[in-house]
C-alpha cells in the first residue's frame, strides 16, 4: 500500500409517504417511506460520500444533484456503483466500508446480510470488506421520536 485514505459519509432523511424504506438497496417494510430526491437510501448515500471524500473527489450532490430530474426516484445503488468506478479511475482501490444506520423504528438486523451483499456487489469487493450495523437513539432527538433516520459510513481506500 502506497497511499491509504479514510473517508467519512453521513446522510439523513425524514420519514414520509409510502414505504418501503430502502437501506443499501434492500426494501424494508415500514409504515412510511422516506422523503428524498432518489429512493432516499441513507446507507447508500453515506457510503457514496465516504468514498468520494476519501478520494477528495467531492460529494454526492456534485455528481447526482437533487435538482436534476434524472435522479428523481433513482435507485441509489447505481450511485454506489458509479462512485466505486470513479475512485478506481482516480487510482484507488476500496479497502473496507463500515456503515452504521441510526433509526428507532426499523429493524436492520434481519436485513444486514442482504445489505452487505448489495454493497459488496455494487463495489466489486468481498463481503468481508463490508460491515453494516444499526443503533437507536434511545428515543432521544428527531430520530428517536420517529421523524426520520440517518447513516454514517467510514471508507478506507488505498492505492
Amino acid at each position: 500500500m502506497n497511499d491509504s485514505r479514510v473517508g467519512f459519509g453521513y446522510d439523513a432523511h425524514r420519514f414520509g409517504g409510502e414505504g418501503p424504506v430502502m437501506l443499501a438497496g434492500v426494501p424494508i417494510e415500514h409504515d412510511t417511506g422516506v422523503i428524498g430526491t432518489s429512493d432516499a437510501d441513507v446507507a447508500a448515500h453515506a457510503v457514496c460520500d465516504g468514498i468520494l471524500g476519501a478520494a477528495a473527489l467531492g460529494d454526492l450532490g456534485e455528481f447526482f444533484p437533487s435538482e436534476d430530474p434524472r435522479w428523481h426516484g433513482a435507485d441509489s445503488m447505481q450511485f454506489v456503483t458509479e462512485c466505486g468506478r470513479m475512485v478506481r479511475e482516480a487510482g484507488f482501490e476500496l479497502g473496507n466500508i463500515d456503515v452504521t444506520v441510526i433509526v428507532q423504528s426499523v429493524r436492520v438486523a434481519p436485513h444486514r446480510r442482504a445489505m452487505r451483499e448489495n454493497l459488496a456487489t455494487a463495489l466489486g469487493i468481498p463481503i468481508s470488506g463490508v460491515s453494516v450495523k444499526a443503533t437507536t437513539t434511545d428515543r432521544l432527538g428527531w430520530i428517536g421520536s420517529g421523524e426520520g433516520l440517518a447513516a454514517h459510513a467510514v471508507v478506507v481506500l488505498y492505492s
